[in-house]
This record gives C-alpha cells, sequence and structure tokens, in this order.
C-alpha cells in the first residue's frame, strides 16, 4: 500500500517536471513551426507524461480516488517550486495565498474527509 502511495506521488512530481520541460521548450524560437512540436524536448516531456500517467494507473488501482486527489494536488506546490527555481518567476503573494488556501483545503479534506 505504501508503495501506491509513493508511485502516485513520484508520478506527480514526474508530470511537472515534463510541465517544465515544456515550459522551456516553449518559450523558445524555432525557424519552422513543426520544430515547436517535433523537437527532443517536446517529445520527452510527453515521455515522461506517459509514464506519469502509468504510475497513476497503477497507484489507482491500490488507493482510493479520493486520496489520489489529495496527492494530485501537490502538484501544484512542485510547479510553482520548479518555476522559481528554472524561470527565476517571482512568487507574488497572490501566488502563496493560492498555494495555502490549496494546503488548507487539503487539510479540512484530510480531517473531514
Amino acid at each position: 500500500m505504501y508503495n501506491a502511495y509513493i508511485a502516485f506521488l513520484f508520478s506527480v512530481f514526474v508530470a511537472s517536471i515534463a510541465q517544465v520541460i515544456l515550459k522551456y521548450a516553449a518559450i523558445r524560437h524555432y525557424a519552422y513551426w513543426w520544430q515547436a512540436y517535433l523537437n527532443p524536448r517536446v517529445i520527452g516531456a510527453y515521455g515522461l507524461f506517459f509514464c506519469s500517467t502509468l504510475m497513476t494507473i497503477w497507484a489507482y488501482r491500490i488507493l482510493p480516488l479520493s486520496t489520489g486527489m489529495i496527492l494530485d494536488a501537490t502538484g501544484y506546490f512542485y510547479v510553482a517550486l520548479f518555476g522559481r527555481i528554472f524561470f527565476g518567476e517571482r512568487l507574488t503573494m497572490r501566488k502563496i495565498l493560492a498555494l495555502m488556501l490549496i494546503a488548507g483545503g487539503l487539510c479540512v479534506y484530510g480531517i473531514l474527509g
């Protein structure tokens, strides 16, 4: 059962990394429109999404759907952190407040079930 929790959290982490790779590929300029879609970064990111999906499907075979929804919300924190680290995005008060509301909602849902 604990392996399913780890697999699910890891799948969310992998999906967040794939989002960062896609964003990096999107901010680059290409000579031709099709190069934006058919390049190693984009194809690799979609490969990571596929692996993440397989891990999530496996974890959902063991975990209840309600638990998966809570674990999936950790992706917002990963994306905010990666945006700060890799793109220098500012964590504005609005973003911090939004993350706190998500965390609060997760706590309420976890306590009240």
